[in-house]
C-alpha cells in the first residue's frame, strides 16, 4: 500500500500510547479516520482534535473484546466512509504474574483484548476489504514478547504469541488468494505508554489487581512499569508501521537488539536447549 491520502484508517485502542500516534500519522497523511478505545472520555477528545484539523473522524467507544461492538464498529466505519483500507488492530493490555497466579478473570481480559481484539477485528472488516478489491493493509499489533518468553507475563506472552501466528496465517490465506492486501505485525519492545497501568480499564474490583502477589512477579512488575517507562516514543513506532505498510514488509520490530534475543530462541529450538532467559 502506497498511497494514504483520501483512504480510512481504522484504529483500535486510539485514544493514547501507539494507537494515537498511530491516528496522528494517519492523519498526517491525509487519510480518513475511524478510531476506537473502551475510554470514551480521551476518544472523544481526540475526535475534537481531529475535527477541529478538519480531519474526517469517526470515533465510537469499543470493547475490542465483544465480538457484537466490533461488528458494530466496522458497520459504523463501511455506513460513515464506504471502505477501509488499513485495519490497524492495536488495543492491549498487560498483567504482571506467574502463570500459577494468573486467575481465570485475568486469562479472560487479556486474551480477550489481546487476542479476541484482534480476531474480532479480522472477522469483522477482512471480507468486506476483499469483497471492495482495493488495496489495503492489515497491522496487527503483537509484542516482541509475542517472539521471547519472559517470566511473570504468562496472559500477555500467551496472547502476543497468538498474535504473532495468528497475523502469519492471516498473510498466507491472503497470498494464496492473491489478495490485494498486505499485512504487518508489530513487535515493539519498551515503549512509553500506559500499558502498565491498564488495570485501570477493568470493572469491579478486579482492576485493582494487577501485580502477581509472589515477591518475583512484583519486582518483575516494577521493572516492566521503570523500562516503560524509559522506552522510545509512540511517534517513532508509529513512524516505523507506515514505513513497513508502504515496503510490505511484516514484521516490524521496532528494537534492532531484539533480534539477538530472537535468534537466541530459535537456536534453543533447533539445538535442543533448554529455553535461555532473555530480557525484552
Amino acid at each position: 500500500m502506497q498511497d494514504f491520502t483520501d483512504k480510512v484508517a481504522v484504529v483500535t485502542g486510539a485514544a493514547e500510547g501507539i494507537g494515537k500516534a498511530i491516528a496522528r500519522a494517519a492523519a498526517a497523511e491525509g487519510m480518513k479516520l475511524v478510531l476506537a478505545d473502551i475510554d470514551a472520555a480521551a476518544l472523544d477528545a481526540l475526535a475534537a482534535e481531529f475535527a477541529a484539523a478538519d480531519v474526517p473522524v469517526l470515533a465510537l467507544r469499543t470493547d475490542v473484546s465483544s465480538p457484537e461492538q466490533v461488528d458494530a464498529l466496522a458497520d459504523a466505519a463501511f455506513a460513515r466512509f464506504g471502505a477501509v483500507h488499513l485495519l490497524v488492530n492495536n488495543a492491549g493490555v498487560a498483567v504482571a504474574k506467574s502463570v500459577w497466579e494468573t486467575t481465570p478473570k485475568d486469562w479472560e481480559w487479556v486474551l480477550g483484548v489481546n487476542l479476541y481484539g484482534v480476531t474480532n477485528g479480522l472477522r469483522a472488516f477482512v471480507p468486506r476489504m476483499l469483497e471492495r478489491g482495493e488495496a489495503g493493509h492489515i497491522v496487527n499489533t503483537a509484542s516482541v514478547a509475542g517472539l521471547l518468553s519472559v517470566p511473570a507475563l504468562a496472559a500477555y506472552n500467551a496472547s502476543k504469541f497468538a498474535v504473532v501466528t495468528v497475523s502469519e496465517g492471516l498473510h498466507h490465506d491472503l497470498a494464496l488468494r492473491q489478495a490485494p492486501i498486505g499485512v504487518s505485525v508489530l513487535c515493539p519492545s519498551w515503549v512509553k505508554t500506559r500499558i502498565a497501568e491498564s488495570g485501570r480499564h477493568r470493572l469491579g474490583e478486579e482492576g485493582a489487581v494487577q501485580a502477581g502477589t509472589s515477591v518475583q512477579s512484583q519486582k518483575i512488575g516494577q521493572a516492566v512499569f521503570q523500562a516503560v517507562q524509559a522506552g522510545i516514543t509512540p511517534d517513532s513506532v508509529a513512524e516505523s508501521v507506515f514505513e513497513a505498510v508502504r515496503a510490505g514488509r511484516f514484521y516490524i520490530v521496532t528494537h534492532p537488539e531484539s533480534r539477538a534475543g530472537v535468534r537466541v530462541r530459535m537456536e534453543d529450538i533447533l539445538e535442543n536447549r533448554n529455553p535461555t532467559l532473555m530480557s525484552l
